[in-house]
């Protein structure tokens, strides 16, 4: 799948560049709605739910801000993956390249936006009250976890949204109840053993789970919850190299 990477190592940098500009394109603060657009997220986020939630618990800016970041990250990529094929069915079709390389593309540009509000969200924690120390360095892992699962989830969904564009309306159904269920603003511990094994098997919430421990518990997450976000991602991925390789000729026929 990965075969000729150097010889489209060009293609591939101009189509970052491209989804870059593209994405701010005829905006006053550009690059700026990367980090203010997930700001004014928490900021509604916490003025609803601290009353109800975050009346009891410490660091409760911090704990929202970890759900909404690793969510947002996830549900731009998704999206942008989900489209990368379609939209780039003018290039594929007259030039046969990687079609994995715009997804790809687009997965860089969320990430460059993900780190871009990480910088902010340390700020944040600096404000709150969080004490730095070395296990903050344990985030790269669910940070490269995460970024994978991503890139899985965006080619399965790339592939399906060819054949079927209803994919599109069912995705943003899906997100819609994600965000609710991956305990982004409420805590899990007054859920019953069956609502905890559900949280468990939530990539998301791992992923989430995983951030607080780390910042707010100053705790390092088990061996078995780096296993376990390892087999999402690896899990993820495989599925969607899968898709790609045994459909890629007849994505030419849908487009």
């Amino acid at each position: 799948m990965f075969a000729g990477w150097k010889k489209h190592k060009f293609l591939f940098e101009e189509l970052v560049k491209r989804d870059f500009k593209k994405k701010y394109k005829r905006t006053v603060l550009g690059m700026g709605w990367s980090l203010l657009m997930p700001l004014l997220t928490l900021f509604v986020m916490k003025i609803v739910f601290e009353q109800f939630f975050g009346r009891t618990m410490s660091h409760y800016t911090t704990y929202l801000f970890c759900g909404n970041l690793l969510y947002c990250w996830f549900a731009d990529a998704t999206n942008h993956g989900m489209l990368s094929l379609y939209a780039n069915a003018g290039i594929f079709t007259k030039v046969n390249v990687p079609k994995y390389l715009f997804l790809f593309a687009g997965s860089v540009q969320t990430l460059i936006n993900f780190v871009l509000t990480l910088l902010v969200f340390f700020v944040f924690c600096a404000i709150d009250g969080i004490d730095f120390t070395w296990k903050f360095a344990l985030l790269v892992y669910p940070i490269v976890t995460l970024m994978v699962f991503n890139v899985g989830v965006g080619l399965v969904l790339s592939a399906l949204f060819i054949f079927f564009r209803d994919i599109d309306y069912l995705w943003r159904v899906f997100l819609q109840l994600l965000m609710y269920g991956s305990a982004i603003f409420y805590t899990t511990d007054r859920f019953s053993p069956s609502m905890q094994t559900v949280f468990a098997c939530n990539p998301i919430y791992r992923h989430i789970a995983y951030f607080r421990e780390v910042v707010i518990g100053g705790a390092v997450p088990s061996l078995s919850t780096h296993l376990v976000l390892a087999a999402f991602a690896l899990s993820a991925v495989s599925l969607g190299m899968f898709m790609y390789k045994r459909y890629n000729t007849r994505f030419l026929y849908y487009v």
